[in-house]
């Protein structure tokens, strides 16, 4: 029964990576991010790590994704277009200094 949890978790943990890997916005990958975090600590407990996956809840989808949320926030308001979108008259582009 456990192996069999444990081949779950891990495939959880699998689909979980490749979604952070194939989404591309970057405000849906703090989240799929997340998400990731959350199934890792889920494997952690499944494998009798419970400190690693309490560590793993704090840091690794709580913390990380909060903070690249706040700095995708941040750099929206700062009006720069998203990658491959040309920076409107009078902004600086992205491999210019100000």
């Amino acid at each position: 029964m456990d192996d069999v949890l444990v081949v779950v978790t891990l495939l959880l943990v699998a689909v979980s990576a490749t979604a952070a890997v194939v989404v591309r916005d970057p405000a849906r990958q703090a989240l799929v991010l997340s998400q990731l975090g959350l199934t890792l600590a889920l494997l952690f407990t499944v494998l009798q790590a419970p400190d690693v996956a309490l560590s793993q809840l704090a840091v690794g989808s709580a913390l990380t994704p909060l903070l690249l949320l706040l700095s995708v926030r941040k750099v929206r308001r700062r009006g720069l277009p998203p990658p491959g979108e040309p920076a409107p008259s009078g902004t600086p582009d992205r491999g210019e200094r100000a």
